[in-house]
This record gives structure tokens, C-alpha cells and sequence, in this order.
């Protein structure tokens, strides 16, 4: 079969896919019918996968994929598909491990070559129209490549074969399972935190990711260990970001990463993620140090998030563009001009906290971005910034804004409905609970059949979800139970574990696969063992297993997360990276923690301790007094009365006698 000779993605749900739809290129999506055309035409595929605030996926579609003679070279010459990372993960992360495999550095627009039935053959990333920054040229690239699939047929199947056997190997082999144990988690912790620059935060050099998977197993070290030197990695590294230019001084939220070492100058899209990870990790840092920091990025951080980022129904959008009127960073950088322009005799006040740059190859206007001292005194003066910061927000409000990819996905929004239901259980905003419900509720009620959708843009959806959809719903769930008291949230996650079990458990009950099993257009099964920005699909399972383990006190779950838990650690000991996630899990794995508290909901003195003191480690079951005993157990079968006020910590299958002291449970819950 042969698809139609034109551009076909104009009817996708895909935000990022529709932004071609008008290319000449004759895109196809990524689909079975297009995979058949490929075979039927007998020629190679040209993939191309990238996601709607992708800068450089901007650069070469403008250079290449929106060129006449270029796209004429495409068509003649492959079977053109288009794929939106964000959609297709799985899609993505098998030609990303195939282009890491050929030794080449990864990235977006990640460009590859495929043989008729999808196996890798060659590849890279971003190729200029005409040949600059030391690359080829992309029409060199193409007729190379057909002049090697014309001549070199059989060599390249060949290397095909054994690149895609590889990468199988790599990312849906199984092992035998290893020993969970403390060490793991201290020799990872200690071989991060040999690599943080202890001056700038976060890993040495540049650019510099937030890295929330490696932030995590150093949180987690001093948690269990008490190793002091790796809470202050995290809060030197949260600091040094949130006073860089890779956080939005005026609207909140922070940018993807920065291109320098010293957070100054971002690739400036936002994304969902990294956000709702933001969110957690200043909640963490605001109880451990009381630095008023933390509070407020997380308040201007949510402002952002509810003022920019909801879509209809109440679920969060994925990303915002780095760009805007074709240049990236316009939207949100200022000269110093327009600032005194719209502050008028303010402006000394707004100089005297924030200072704005133009580093050595930054082309844009100049960054807003504070030093340590002008950090330390904005939160001082913040009630005086206030009024500042709303009439710049409001300046730029007039500006071209850059594009919303309004797409819901669901794993993200797990993510974010989590770290909203935290920060609103911890800083007492009852409106951010209720705004995490309501996007809950609206992707709870897409499903069909009982199954999640992966992304919504609308009323159209794109099923089936992946393992990361039910593990962030999971999660998210859970997280919304610890602040709600509802039970209805932890039937829920009962619900999207069953389907998790359904559709993408492997044979021997030893883990998941990423797709689901009735998935019929992915050319390897993988287990989403890797992390990325986020923690990876299996590090979320198994998080979401010992949860859910902990609440109901259900000893078959427990031991089957334990099962995963040893599985997963046994697979990630045969990968170099990209596994902090699983060696985090398997860490709650070891020492789940889950306090019961019973308290009167009108004086609620013992729930207002575990509100402000979160740790990820813990699970916390709230009851009011006088209710009904039968759902918060405790291990054992024991049952906390219910006539007085009282809160039990329990360490596994370990129970402390019960406080009810408020200060004695800040003391305990301090020292655990």
C-alpha cells in the first residue's frame, strides 16, 4: 500500500505535529499504514522526532523542512515520518538509544534513518540546510545516505540487525534480580555528589539541568543517613537555579535548563515536569531549612502554573515555547529601557534586587537574573517587589507570546497533580488541593474501557496509555488521599494498578513494559528502565507499588513491589546511566515509611506537624476522630483507636508506640 503523495498530518492531535502540516515535506505520522508504506515502496525511512518548544526543531524546520528543494530531496528519495516525543516516548527512547549506541550525543530534533521495517541503520541530530558548525549540509546527508542504501544494501541491514539487537538488549532485556540494600544508595549518592559543583549547584560544567533523579538520591542520603553535605548540595543547587536567569523572575516557573554553568542563560521553554519537580523539591527544601525562599518560588511558580498552564477541564498543558516571533528568550527578556519605561521611579527599587546581563554569545535583549545578595533581599523586601512584578507582568502580556503546547499528558500531569496536592497540604492553600482534584478528575474521566489515555488535546485522545500514565496516576492519587482523607483515592489507584497489570506486565511478573501489550506499531517492546528529565516509568511503579503497599497494608502488593524492586535493580546494574530512578524507588522499597494520625479536624495540631514536615519517603493516613477505624491500618492488623487523638510512625512491618504530643511528633518525625 501507498499513502497519498502529500502532507498528512494535519488531522493529528499532536500540537508539535501540526506545526508541519503545512511543510511540503509529505510527513506521515508514526502508524502502521506508513510503516507499510515504507516496506511496499521499498525504500528507507527519514524519522524525525522532536516536541512543540524544541528550539532547535524550530531552526531546522524553518532551514530544511520548509524548503522547497529540500523537501523535494525527502520526497523522493524516503518515506518521511514525524513524531512527537512527547506522544510517542517509546518511539523515541529506542532511535535515541540506537544513535547513543553509534556513539553520537543525543538530542532534538534526534534525525534518523530506519530500513523499510524500522530497524536503525544511521543517524544525528540537528543538520544545518547548508554545511556549518563543522555538520554536512542536510541534502548532503540524504544523498549520502541513498547512495549508500543504494550501493551498500546488504552492509547496511546488516548493521541494522545487530544496532537493533543492541539496543533490545539494552532496553527490554531481562536479568536476574540483585539484592536491595542501603549500600547501593549510598555508593550512587556518593559518586553524585562527587560531581556537584559545590560553588553554582548542580553537576559541574555546562549546560546545566535541574537533574531531579540525581537532586532525589542526594535528598534521600540525608534523609536516611543524615549526611548533611548532601541536603546542602540540593539547597546550594535550588538556590543557585532559582536566582539564575533559567528561572522567570517575573511570571514564575522555571525554563528547561541552562546553556552555561552558571544558570544565567536558558533554552527558554517550560516545561510541565521540570516545574512539577521544582515544586516538591523547594517543598522538601522550605521544611528542612524554614528559608522563606523556597516558599515563595513555589507560590510565584503555581501562579504561573494555574494562570498559564490549565486547559479546558482543569488539566495542565505540556510546554510553552522557548520562542516567540521567531526568536527565542523575546517574550521574557528586557532592556533596561523598557523596565524604567513601565516602572517609571520604581525602577531604582527593581534594579537595586534584580540585574539583567548579556553574556558572551547570547544575541537576545538582556536576562533578568538576581546574585545571592539581591536573592536574600528580595525575599526580605517581597511585599515591595510585589506591586513591580505585576506591572511587568502585565507589560508583557502585551508582547507576542511564545506557542502553548496545550496537549495533556497524562504522566506529566500525575506529576504535577502530585506536587500541587503536597504544596497545598504543607503551605495550607486548601485552592491548590482542590486545583490538583480537578485535573485529577478530568483525566480520570477520559478513560475508556477503564483506559487511561497517554495525551489529550481536546476532545481528541491518544490511546493506550503508557506504564508512566498509571504509575503518575497512581501517585497522584495517593498524594491527593494524604491531603483530601478520601478513600476514593486509593480505590482509584487500586483501579489503575489492576489496568497496569493488564496490559503491561511481562510474562514472568518480573516488571512492566513501557506500551501495552495490544500496542502494534512499536518495533521493540521496552521496559522504561531510563531515566530523563524525570524519573523513569519503572522508578514511578515501583514508587507507586510501595505506596499504595503502605495505605492498605496489602502484604501480596508489598512482596510483588519488592519482586519489581529487585528485578528493576538487577536490570539497572548492567546499565552506565540513567538509573538513579530505579536505585531511588528501590530505596523506598526498603524503608517504607507511613505515619497514621488521628486527630479532631476542627484543632488539628498533630496533622499540622506532618503537613509541614513532607519527607517522599512517607505515606500519611489522616483520620478525624470518632470516624471509623476499619480503613487506616497498620501493619499486623492492629487498629488506632479512634476516641483520642494519636499518631503512629511505622517503618515497614515496625510500629512506634503512639505521641500525641504535637511536639514530641515534630521531634519524632525531625529525627526519622
Amino acid at each position: 500500500m501507498t499513502l497519498p503523495a502529500q502532507n498528512l498530518l494535519a488531522d493529528e492531535a499532536s500540537p508539535y505535529l501540526q506545526q508541519h502540516s503545512g511543510n511540503p515535506v509529505h510527513w506521515r505520522p508514526w502508524s502502521p499504514a506508513s510503516l507499510e508504506e515504507a516496506k511496499a515502496l521499498d525504500r528507507p525511512i527519514l524519522l524525525s522526532v522532536g516536541y512543540a518548544a524544541c528550539h532547535w526543531c524550530h531552526v531546522m524546520a524553518h532551514e530544511s523542512f520548509e524548503n522547497d528543494d529540500v523537501a523535494a530531496v525527502m520526497n523522493r528519495l524516503f518515506v518521511n515520518i514525524k513524531v512527537d516525543r512527547e506522544e510517542r516516548p517509546d518511539i523515541d527512547q529506542i532511535y535515541m538509544a540506537a544513535l547513543s549506541s553509534m556513539g553520537e550525543q543525543g538530542g532534538w530534533p534526534l534525525t534518523m534513518f530506519l530500513t523499510p521495517d524500522g530497524k536503525p541503520f544511521w543517524g544525528g541530530t540537528y543538520f544545518p540546510r547548508e554545511p556549518r558548525f563543522g555538520r554536512p549540509g542536510f541534502i548532503q546527508v540524504m544523498e549520502a545516505v541513498d547512495k549508500a542504501w543504494r550501493e551498500k544494501r546488504a552492509s547496511l541491514n546488516q548493521s541494522a540487525d545487530g544496532l537493533t539487537t543492541h539496543v533490545e538488549a539494552r532496553l527490554s532485556a531481562a536479568h536476574a534480580k540483585a539484592l536491595l540494600d542501603r549500600d547501593t544508595l549510598s555508593d550512587l549518592a556518593g559518586r553524585i555528589s562527587g560531581m556537584i559543583d559545590r560553588d553554582l549547584g548542580g553537576l559541574r560544567g555546562a549546560p546545566k539541568f535541574p537533574n531531579a533523579p540525581f537532586m532525589l538520591t542526594l535528598w534521600l542520603s540525608w534523609l536516611r543517613d543524615g549526611n548533611t553535605a548532601h541536603r546542602d548540595d540540593v539547597l546550594i543547587s535550588l538556590e543557585q537555579m532559582l536566582a539564575g536567569g533559567i528561572y522567570d523572575h517575573i511570571g514564575g516557573g522555571l525554563s528547561r535548563y541552562s546553556t552555561d554553568a552558571e544558570w544565567l542563560v536558558p533554552h527558554f521553554e517550560k516545561m510541565l515536569y521540570d516545574n512539577a519537580q521544582l515544586i516538591r523539591f523547594c517543598n522538601w527544601a522550605y521544611a528542612a531549612s524554614g528559608n522563606d525562599l523556597f516558599r515563595i518560588r513555589i507560590e510565584e511558580t503555581v501562579e504561573w502554573l494555574l494562570r498559564e498552564m490549565r486547559v479546558d477541564g482543569g488539566a495542565f498543558a505540556a510546554s510553552l515555547d522557548a520562542d516567540s516571533d521567531g526568536e527565542e528568550g523575546l517574550f521574557y527578556t528586557w532592556t533596561r529601557e523598557e523596565i524604567e519605561a513601565v516602572l517609571g521611579d520604581d525602577s531604582g527599587l527593581f534594579f537595586k534586587h534584580f540585574t539583567l546581563s548579556s553574556p558572551h554569545g547570547w544575541e537576545g535583549k538582556p536576562i533578568v537574573h538576581q546574585t545571592r545578595a539581591q536573592q536574600t533581599q528580595s525575599v526580605a523586601d517581597r511585599e515591595r517587589l510585589i506591586p513591580l512584578k505585576t506591572k511587568l507582568l502585565a507589560a508583557r502580556e502585551g508582547r507576542v507570546r511564545p506557542g502553548l503546547d496545550a496537549k495533556a499528558l497524562t504522566d506529566w500531569n500525575g506529576l504535577m497533580i502530585a506536587a500541587l496536592a503536597e504544596a497545598g497540604r504543607s503551605l495550607a492553600r486548601p485552592d491548590w488541593i482542590d486545583a490538583a482534584a480537578k485535573a485529577f478528575a478530568h483525566i480520570s474521566a477520559a478513560s475508556r474501557d477503564g483506559r487511561l489515555p497517554h495525551s489529550m488535546l481536546g476532545t481528541r485522545k491518544l490511546f493506550p496509555a503508557l506504564s508512566s500514565d498509571y504509575a503518575g496516576m497512581t501517585n497522584a492519587a495517593i498524594s491527593l488521599f494524604e491531603a483530601s482523607g478520601d478513600w476514593r483515592y486509593i480505590d482509584q489507584a487500586s483501579r489503575f494498578i489492576e489496568q497496569l497489570d493488564r496490559w503491561h506486565v511481562d510474562a514472568e511478573g518480573t516488571g512492566y513494559y513501557l506500551t501495552a501489550s495490544d500496542s502494534r506499531d512499536v518495533p521493540i517492546r521496552i521496559r522504561g528502565d531510563v531515566d530523563e528529565a524525570i524519573p523513569s516509568a519503572t522508578s514511578q511503579i515501583i514508587e507507586a507499588l510501595v505506596r499504595l503497599a503502605s495505605v492498605t497494608a496489602d502484604i501480596e502488593l508489598q512482596e510483588r513491589a519488592w519482586k519489581i524492586a529487585e528485578h528493576a535493580a538487577g536490570r539497572a546494574a548492567h546499565q552506565a546511566y540513567g538509573q538513579a530512578g530505579i536505585v531511588n524507588a528501590c530505596a523506598l522499597a526498603i524503608e517504607p515509611l507511613k505515619l497514621v494520625v488521628v486527630d479532631r479536624p476542627e484543632d488539628s495540631a498533630l496533622v499540622t506537624v506532618a503537613n509541614r514536615r513532607p519527607d517522599p519517603r512517607r505515606v500519611d493516613i489522616i483520620a478525624a476522630i470518632g470516624s471509623e477505624a476499619n480503613r487506616p491500618l497498620l501493619p499486623g492488623g492492629i487498629f488506632p483507636p479512634t476516641n483520642r487523638a494519636g499518631a503512629w510512625l511505622c517503618t515497614g512491618q515496625l510500629c512506634l508506640p503512639a505521641v500525641s504530643d504535637p511536639q514530641e511528633l515534630e521531634h519524632l518525625l525531625h529525627r526519622q
